[in-house]
Parts: structure tokens; C-alpha cells; sequence
């Protein structure tokens, strides 16, 4: 948010923070930045508003980038092969679309997943990697 003065534009300080917000600079490129509403404490990712008390006092926070597969999709659309999409529950409780490397049919609600340095060319979604998948083959 702008104030303009009689010369020039300045920043408004103020205590939140919103979507638009650049990521401090300690924060890593590849890290995901959420937000966490002030008043009721939910966390979400990339809203203007909390989606619980409808709060516009926003902090951002920096995930550690450990998260769930909640669910996955083999998608063929616009794409020369398979691709995964999924919906990635963190471990601070917002939830992300992203896409897990590996095979897209490997994919299941239950793996974890750790945030990867890569971002998906195309969409710009976050990348993740399993965790697991060393023991995958024992278990299944």
C-alpha cells in the first residue's frame, strides 16, 4: 500500500503483510513463503484474505518445506508426457498445488515430500521429491 505525498510515492508501514509482499531477503528463492492470519493464526498460501475470519492482517512466514501428498492426478493435457498434480498439505497446515517428481503413477496420498530447488518450468508451481521412496518398493 502507497501513501503519495506532494513529490513522491512511499511506502506504507504497517504490521501486515499480504500476497503481494515481496519475500524478505533472508529468505531463500526456494522456499515457500505462506501467510498466517494474525487473528485466528490459520495458514494459508497465496490469499488476500483469511479464509476462516475473513481477517486482512496477514503475516508471512517461511515453510520448512516438509509436507503430505493430500491428493495426486496423472494429467495428459497440454503436455508431451504424463505429469502429476497434487495438492501438498505442509507441516505448518496450509496446503499447496504442486507437482512430485518421480513417476506419475507412484504418486499416492500419504507420501512425504520435501520442497526441491527446481520450479516447474511451465506453471511456476513448486517442485517437491519424496522422502520415502527408498523404502517404497519393501513395503508395497
Amino acid at each position: 500500500m502507497y501513501h503519495h505525498s506532494a513529490s513522491a510515492a512511499q511506502s506504507a508501514v504497517g504490521f501486515a503483510t499480504s500476497v503481494l509482499d515481496p519475500a524478505p531477503a533472508d529468505h531463500p528463492k526456494d522456499a515457500i513463503v505462506f501467510q498466517r492470519c494474525t487473528w485466528c493464526g490459520t495458514a494459508m498460501y497465496h490469499r488476500l484474505l483469511c479464509p476462516v475470519c475473513q481477517g486482512s492482517e496477514l503475516r508471512t512466514e517461511r515453510s520448512e518445506g516438509v509436507g503430505t501428498v493430500r491428493h495426486s492426478t496423472v494429467v495428459h493435457r497440454n503436455t508431451p508426457a504424463a505429469r502429476n498434480v497434487s495438492l501438498i498439505e505442509m507441516a505448518e497446515g496450509f496446503v499447496v498445488r504442486g507437482r512430485v517428481m518421480g513417476h506419475p503413477i507412484g504418486i499416492h496420498s500419504g507420501d512425504r515430500v520435501r520442497l526441491s530447488t527446481t520450479r516447474d518450468p511451465v506453471r511456476g508451481e513448486p517442485v517437491f521429491q519424496l522422502l520415502d521412496e527408498a523404502y517404497r518398493g519393501a513395503w508395497s
